[in-house]
């Protein structure tokens, strides 16, 4: 007499029930039966555009695995020959030469100055940028020359300083710091109002004026059509009807410090800077040099904000 059979569902032969016909072929790529895993769908990699037809200086530094080119007239400023404006005038009078070409445009792209040449004098590799101090004296223009043959700041400098430019500009009568730079490219980012470096003024002044009326020009002040930014102005101390009065401002306008006092009344008779960014004049004497240190350049400038072209 046969078992009796177990009642139930019929059993599974392996993953996936039971096997059909044909569900697999001896020496085919899936013995087992079981179904095939599809490989991860991954999206085709498209190359980054490029230009049809690149810059000639573009295309050779790529080439070479090189730096990006620039512009003749930064490179220049860079290597401290003038500032960029100045380096752009050079150019107009047909005073620089690249291989022994004149160059016509301060567009010019290149990879380096090598072959390019100022009055015939060829033009080094831009040494490290160098940053200065100088507490300037009453009674210099903050300027190479002057056609009136007044006294200028290079009057005045040491004889052993390397060729340096002014960042920014001091008026003939103000005193105080002015910061003198080796690199064209520097000096030009910290005189942009956009760059936001502040300095800072003492100034003595005759009238009378509240620190209310200070205060309010921390929001600012229009005078005769031209806007000057946010001023933070302290009253200092008082002697009669003369005052000292601190300002801190980022602009730095053509005589904005004078023009915003005048406009509230007052008579500037002293005016000095004591600061700009972090560096200070502290007790450095009236006409003296002293540089910065290079570490200390180079922290300030990786924290500079620089503004976008």
């Amino acid at each position: 007499m046969e078992p009796p059979k177990k009642s139930g569902p019929p059993r599974r032969s392996g993953p996936g029930g039971p096997r059909r016909p044909g569900d697999f072929k001896t020496g085919g790529p899936n013995p087992s039966g079981s179904r095939p895993a599809r490989p991860p769908f991954r999206k085709a990699k498209t190359a980054p555009a490029k230009p049809a037809n690149p810059h000639p200086a573009r295309a050779a530094a790529a080439a070479s695995g090189k730096n990006e080119p620039q512009r003749i007239a930064k490179l220049l400023a860079r290597a401290g020959v003038a500032s960029r404006r100045e380096v752009e005038r050079i150019i107009e009078e047909g005073r620089v030469t690249l291989d022994g070409e004149v160059v016509t445009t301060p567009a010019t792209l290149l990879i380096s100055l090598h072959g390019v040449a100022v009055d015939g004098v060829p033009i080094a590799a831009p040494a490290p940028a160098r940053l200065f101090l100088f507490h300037k004296p009453s009674g210099f223009l903050t300027t190479e020359r002057d056609p009136r043959g007044r006294p200028t700041i290079y009057d005045k400098l040491p004889a052993d300083l390397p060729r340096v430019m002014p960042i920014g500009r001091l008026d003939m009568t103000t005193e105080g710091l002015l910061l003198l730079t080796t690199d064209g490219e520097f000096k030009r980012q910290m005189e942009l109002p956009s760059t936001g470096v502040p300095r800072t003024y003492r100034a003595r002044a005759f009238g009378e004026i509240s620190q209310n009326q200070l205060e309010d020009l921390f929001e600012g002040i229009e005078i005769d059509g031209i806007r000057y930014g946010q001023i933070e102005a302290n009253l200092e101390r008082r002697t009669g009807r003369n005052q000292w009065i601190e300002m801190t401002l980022t602009e730095g306008k053509n005589r904005e410090v004078r023009r915003v006092l005048e406009h509230l009344g007052l008579q500037v008779s002293r005016l000095i800077r004591t600061s700009y960014g972090p560096f200070h004049l502290g007790e450095l004497p009236s006409g003296a040099v002293e540089e910065v240190r290079q570490h200390d350049l180079i922290v300030f400038r990786k924290g500079l904000k620089i503004p976008k072209p």
